[in-house]
C-alpha cells in the first residue's frame, strides 16, 4: 500500500500536468455565451447558417457560444420583453435600439450594409403604388419583424388597408407564395428584390442602419473587445471568406447607439410595449 506521502506527491503531478495542459477542473473550460439572432428563418435553418460563425466565435475567443432560435418573431419578441438569457444578440435597427435602451446593451459591430423593405408584387396596378394594393393579400413575416412594422406605416388610414398575412416562415418563403398565387404581394428586404426580376417595386422603405451584434452588460469586457476584433477582421481572413458570403454581407463595421437612437419607436405601431 502506498504511503500518504507518496500520494500527495502524484496528486501534486497529476495537477502540475492539468495546469500546463489546460485540463484541470472548471477553471479551464470555455464559459458558455447564448447567442440570439432575429428569426428570418426557421430554427434548423437558422442554425445551419449561422453555425460557421459561432465556430469562428469559439475559435477567435476560446469561448463558447451557443445559438439558441426562437420559433417566430412572435416568441422572439416575448423573449426579449421577458429577459431571456442573452449574452449576444445580432438584431435589426428597432430591436437593437430596444434592448439598448430598456436592457442596457451594448452595439459592438453592425453589417456594413444599411437596411431597407420593398414592396414587391407581380399584378398591374398601373401607377397607383401601394395604393393599388389596398384590399389585396399581402404576405410577409409576422409581427414585430421590421418588415411587417414598416409595412404599417404604407397604411396610415384604418378604413384603407389591404390584408396582410404573416405566415411567412422566411422572406424567400414570401415571394415562393406570391408565385403561388396565394398573395398579390411581399414585403421582404430590398437586398433579396433583384433576385426576383419577375416581382416589380412598389415602395421602398427609408434605409435604416445595419444588423448590429449587442453584447449584454454583464459580458466581460474583454470578451466584447475580442468578439468586436474578430468580426472587423472577419473580412481580412481568407478562410472565412465564405462564412460572410453565406450572410450576405460584405462586412462588419463598428457600430453606436446614437445610430440607432429612436428605431425602437417603430415596436410601438406592431406590438404593446411593456
Amino acid at each position: 500500500m502506498r504511503g500518504p506521502n507518496v500520494i500527495c506527491r502524484r496528486v501534486v503531478a497529476i495537477a502540475s500536468m492539468a495546469v500546463v495542459f489546460g485540463t484541470w477542473g472548471p477553471a479551464a473550460r470555455a464559459a458558455d455565451y447564448t447567442f440570439r439572432i432575429q428569426p428570418d428563418y426557421p430554427p434548423d435553418q437558422l442554425m445551419q447558417i449561422y453555425a460557421p460563425l459561432m465556430k469562428y466565435l469559439d475559435k477567435a475567443t476560446g469561448e463558447h457560444f451557443t445559438l439558441v432560435p426562437a420559433r417566430n418573431y412572435h416568441f422572439y419578441w416575448r423573449e426579449i420583453q421577458d429577459g431571456a438569457k442573452t449574452d449576444f444578440a445580432f438584431d435589426e435597427a428597432h430591436f437593437t435600439d430596444y434592448r439598448i435602451q430598456h436592457s442596457k446593451f451594448e452595439p459592438l459591430v453592425r453589417t456594413a450594409e444599411e437596411t431597407s423593405y420593398t414592396l414587391v408584387s407581380n399584378i398591374d396596378i398601373d401607377d397607383k403604388g401601394a395604393r393599388g394594393l389596398i384590399g389585396r393579400k399581402i404576405v410577409t413575416m409576422g409581427a414585430p419583424s421590421l418588415g411587417y412594422t414598416l409595412l404599417l406605416t404604407f397604411y396610415t388610414n384604418p378604413v384603407l388597408q389591404p390584408d396582410i398575412v404573416t405566415t411567412a416562415t422566411s422572406w424567400r418563403d414570401a415571394t415562393d407564395r406570391v408565385f403561388a398565387g396565394e398573395a398579390d404581394a411581399a414585403m421582404i428586404p430590398t437586398s433579396l428584390k433583384d433576385n426576383f426580376p419577375n416581382l416589380t417595386p412598389v415602395k421602398v422603405t427609408r434605409a435604416y442602419p445595419g444588423q448590429c451584434l449587442s453584447a449584454a452588460p454583464d459580458v466581460p469586457a474583454e470578451l466584447r473587445d475580442k468578439v468586436t476584433h474578430a468580426l472587423l477582421t472577419l473580412d481580412t481572413d481568407a478562410a472565412a471568406a465564405q462564412l460572410l458570403f453565406d450572410l450576405g454581407v460584405s462586412k462588419f463595421v463598428p457600430a453606436t447607439a446614437k445610430e440607432y437612437a429612436g428605431d425602437g419607436q417603430l415596436l410601438n405601431s406592431s406590438v404593446t410595449i411593456k
